[in-house]
């Protein structure tokens, strides 16, 4: 199909990095508090609780898997492409580039890990299934932004696709953090 990103699509550290430090982060606040819940309903770290850590764990790893079912769908199944920015037709592929199929992907892909944590156990609220899933979605949109922005501009040559995930599974993370605190 000719769209496989760079390296041939083979993945490196700085992909498991990219894509992994913001779960990683959540997780190990969360073990913070949890070897010593002895009043859970107290219990924090830093302010926020572990329920709350386990909601941007969960959500951190909805969002890269959302963003990885839009671009994936969206690059090999994608009628039209258009930059998330201005609309403009743009070729499958393109840093920022969305497409009705890839989006739809994405909300599919940013339920399917919400929703095992809930079967599991992991998050015990269906409103933390939903604020998860919303939250992937919404961090997926920001990372086409952000790529469509910033990414492969002059002057801007840090900010590779590694670093633009990053800021994805964040965002994800991020926004479910703050709309768990508000539940």
């Amino acid at each position: 199909m000719g769209i496989a990103e760079g390296r041939g699509g083979r993945r490196g550290p700085e992909n498991v990095w990219g894509s992994a430090a913001t779960a990683l982060a959540c997780a190990a606040a969360s073990a913070q508090i949890f070897p010593s819940m002895s009043n859970p309903v107290d219990a924090s770290f830093l302010g926020i609780g572990y329920a709350i850590y386990v909601l941007g764990f969960v959500s951190a790893l909805a969002t890269k898997l959302s963003d990885t079912f839009a671009s994936e769908i969206g690059k090999a199944y994608g009628k039209t492409t258009f930059l998330i920015t201005t609309f403009e037709r743009v070729k499958p592929g393109t840093e920022g580039a969305v497409s009705a199929e890839g989006t739809a992907a994405a909300l599919f892909g940013g339920c399917l890990l919400p929703c095992y944590a809930y079967g599991i156990g992991l998050i015990n609220s269906l409103p933390f299934v939903g604020i998860a899933t919303v939250a992937a979605f919404l961090g997926t949109n920001a990372e086409s932004v952000i790529g469509a922005v910033l990414q492969g501009k002059k002057g801007l040559e840090w900010i590779t696709n590694e670093v633009v995930n990053f800021f994805n599974t964040v965002i994800g993370a991020g926004i479910a953090i703050t709309l768990g605190m508000l539940v």
